[in-house]
């Protein structure tokens, strides 16, 4: 997220917010990670991360999803994380959401079951956002 925003930063000399996030998944060491949007082409992101898990019992199949947020002006420059924790699902449910929602299970529902109001309250974005809010008024 940082080198992000420090490109744009140096290209425009104007203050900047960036962000980046990713899907990390404790039996995998982490991965796909920063990676995840080039993990796999679209539409085959959860079926390849699926026949990874293959196998792997529930109590291996933490994971969680995080997002960095950067910010740099002329003055100052920092970054706040966020998380959501969950585990990887077994198949893919659910019709909300977009990428790894499918799979990504909050309980005994996976991220495209939830609500977008829900998810908007919980998720690793919300989290990150939360904390940069807070950042930004000295909190």
């Amino acid at each position: 997220a940082m080198i992000k925003a420090k490109a744009v930063y140096e290209a425009t000399g104007l203050p900047v917010i960036a962000d980046d996030s990713g899907l990390c998944v404790d039996f995998l060491g982490g991965r796909p990670g920063v990676h995840s949007a080039r993990y796999a082409p679209d539409g085959e992101k959860c079926s390849k991360l699926l026949s990874e898990m293959t196998d792997v019992p529930q109590e291996k199949r933490r994971a969680s999803f995080n997002c960095t947020i950067a910010y740099i002006d002329d003055d100052c420059s920092f970054t706040v994380s966020g998380e959501c924790l969950g585990y990887i699902g077994y198949e893919e449910r659910g019709e909300n959401g977009f990428g790894y929602d499918p799979i990504f299970m909050y309980g005994d529902r996976s991220f495209a079951e939830i609500s977008a109001e829900e998810k908007d309250k919980v998720s690793h974005r919300a989290d990150a956002l939360r904390k940069f809010e807070a950042r930004i008024k000295g909190e």
